[in-house]
């Protein structure tokens, strides 16, 4: 018999996984390193998923929540801070309950890779009091979905799901395997008693939780993805999640290892019987001592004369991602013998360093002809920029320096409204993308339209959800369904939600575009400019434009206020890369000596 085998990615994996175990609704926000989880659905869809990008992450939540009721297998994807946008329905959720099994992805970013943050999602697992699966490897991912399906239906409840970065981008060669047999849903059935949240249910629901998870903790024990590897010695490694893939490419045979996939409820049963047999243990994971603090418990619980090692001892780091290299370097320092012998084999050699690439907006990049406006529009003027989550927080890069303030999602329009409160002679401007303000801006607006402070809005509307590969979004006027759906107006929502000043621009017309800066920031009250210009990578390019050397008087103005990297020095010549130019034309309309000029074509 053929096996049906498939190059894929970890996201895509988990996706498949999915859909093995007959997921029939998927919902979630775009956030790298989630992102291709979803969109891998909506591709393999065989007509029987819903698949939808949701405003943000907590709308996403509620409509898996809904489907659950129903009965459904729902999946819902996010990355870890947008696991704090989707906390108040999971808190509640936690202790409600499901019908229909329901696993919440939560991509956690180690490093952090392109995250504002690190968090471990295993915390929140504990916090929330919901069991979380930690998958080792992209083929482990592909089957525990199927797993986190069916304890979430068997216990009624939500499950978090945890990859880490390197687990969802990784790329594996993946034996599929036939789609599993799964009822229709019996649909929503009223019962007041259970899908309604009184106080008082919530307190009996509480011991049930309670109960629950003790139980869950001995199943787990059971459970195959928890494991162990037996050796010889009285020192033995705890692992779980990639930290043991790597664990596992350079931990002699001889040594006891245990994997810990289901870090709550923690398997204590299996743990307990793990390390009472020896004298040592060092804890390898990823991010926070989860499972360290779990084995320091039960050694005190059950008064073992065992030492555990980790992140609490520092003998391994206690911020950023591991690798094979450093956990091998973590374990040659912890298995020295008597006799200061190294026992580990060696770890591989280390690559060169990789030459310093700092993040900077594309060529032709709408965004610079916004901030670049703004700018010059403030010239001498006391102005404070507050900048938000997305491709524009790279605004805060010189020459631009435009972002003095990002905090999370939607927090830009709200931290203006702060500091306008204490120090009201500047004029404070907030920066928000067009995802962004559908998915978290507009409650800040209405918040500054009715207690009236001082703000300008600046929304920057490039048409898509740029940094996370170009999703719809309400405003986009197609869904992840590929149905072709009415635009939701930017400007009439502002203009509903009493915002008075609202004005569109392009800001690649320049000089229209500072005149509309300018009028705004004379202005009273909340207002708003919508610098609507599309993203580079969903529109056509431009002419090409060059620069005449005669007319070059190499001020380098382009250079000095503009930072584009197709505008180059060449031996001490300016030049503009042709393969990178995008045809936006602003640095033409910079150039105090009118040398940038289009290309001429013979069309």
């Amino acid at each position: 018999m053929s096996v049906n085998r498939k190059l894929v990615m970890g996201n895509e994996a988990i996706a498949l996984g999915a859909i093995r175990a007959g997921v029939r609704m998927v919902a979630g926000y775009p956030g790298t390193p989630s992102t291709e989880i979803l969109e891998t659905v909506a591709k393999q869809n065989r007509g029987n998923i819903h698949v939808e990008w949701s405003v943000n992450e907590k709308a996403a939540m509620e409509v898996g929540a809904g489907a659950a009721y129903a009965g459904a297998r729902t999946l819902v994807t996010m990355k870890q801070v947008g696991l704090n946008v989707a906390s108040d329905p999971l808190m509640s959720l936690a202790y409600v309950g499901v019908k229909g099994g329901m696993v919440i992805v939560s991509a956690d970013d180690p490093g952090p890779i392109s995250s504002q943050t690190e968090q471990d999602t295993r915390n929140f697992a504990q916090f929330s009091k919901i069991p979380v699966f930690d998958p080792s490897s992209p083929e482990e991912a592909y089957l525990m979905i199927a797993d986190a399906f069916e304890f979430s239906e068997r216990y009624q409840t939500p499950v978090l799901f945890r990859p880490t970065t390197r687990i969802c981008h990784a790329c594996v060669s993946l034996n599929l395997l036939p789609d599993m047999e799964v009822p229709e849903p019996e649909g929503f059935v009223k019962d007041t008693m259970r899908w309604v949240i009184f106080p008082r249910t919530s307190y009996e629901n509480h011991i049930k939780i309670e109960d629950r998870n003790e139980k869950l903790s001995d199943v787990f024990s059971s459970y195959a993805g928890n494991c162990i590897r037996a050796g010889n010695g009285k020192k033995g490694i705890v692992s779980g999640g990639v930290s043991y893939a790597y664990t596992n490419e350079v931990l002699p045979k001889e040594v006891p290892l245990l994997k810990v996939s289901t870090p709550h409820p923690f398997p204590e049963r299996l743990a307990k019987e793990f390390v009472e047999q020896l004298d040592e243990v060092l804890v390898l994971e990823e991010l926070d001592p989860v499972i360290e603090k779990e084995l320091l418990q039960i050694v005190g619980k059950y008064h073992l004369n065992v030492t555990i090692r980790g992140k609490l001892t520092h003998d391994t780091k206690n911020a950023g991602e591991n690798s094979v290299e450093s956990i091998a370097e973590d374990l040659e320092s912890f298995l020295k013998n008597s006799k200061g012998e190294k026992r580990t084999e060696p770890a591989p050699e280390k690559a060169p360093a990789l030459p310093v690439r700092p993040p900077v907006l594309c060529a032709g990049c709408p965004h610079r002809a916004s901030f670049y406006a703004v700018k010059k529009a403030m010239k001498g003027k006391k102005a404070v920029f507050s900048g938000d989550i997305g491709c524009y927080t790279l605004g805060n890069a010189k020459p631009l320096d435009m972002v003095d303030t990002c905090l999370c999602m939607g927090a830009d329009v709200t931290i203006a409204q702060g500091l306008h409160i204490i120090e009201n002679d500047a004029v404070n401007f907030a920066f928000i993308g067009d995802s962004t303000f559908f998915a978290s801006g507009i409650t800040g607006v209405v918040n500054a339209v009715y207690n009236q402070t001082d703000i300008v809005l600046i929304v920057l509307d490039n048409s898509t959800t740029a940094m996370t590969g170009h999703q719809p979004h309400p405003g986009t006027g197609i869904t992840m369904m590929g149905d072709v759906v009415a635009k939701i107006s930017i400007e009439n929502i502002l203009r509903g939600i009493g915002v008075t000043f609202v004005e569109t621009v392009d800001p690649l017309e320049l000089d229209a575009a500072v005149d509309t800066v300018k009028r705004a920031a004379d202005a009273p009250g909340v207002r708003a400019v919508i610098f609507k210009s599309p993203c580079i990578a969903v529109c056509r390019p431009g002419k090409l434009f060059q620069v005449d050397q005669e007319e070059c008087r190499k001020c380098r103005t382009c250079i000095n206020q503009l930072g584009c990297p197709a505008i180059t020095i060449n031996d001490g010549a300016v030049e503009i890369d042709s393969s990178l130019c995008y045809g936006c034309g602003l640095c033409s309309q910079v150039c105090p000596f009118q040398a940038i000029r289009e290309v001429e074509t013979n069309e």
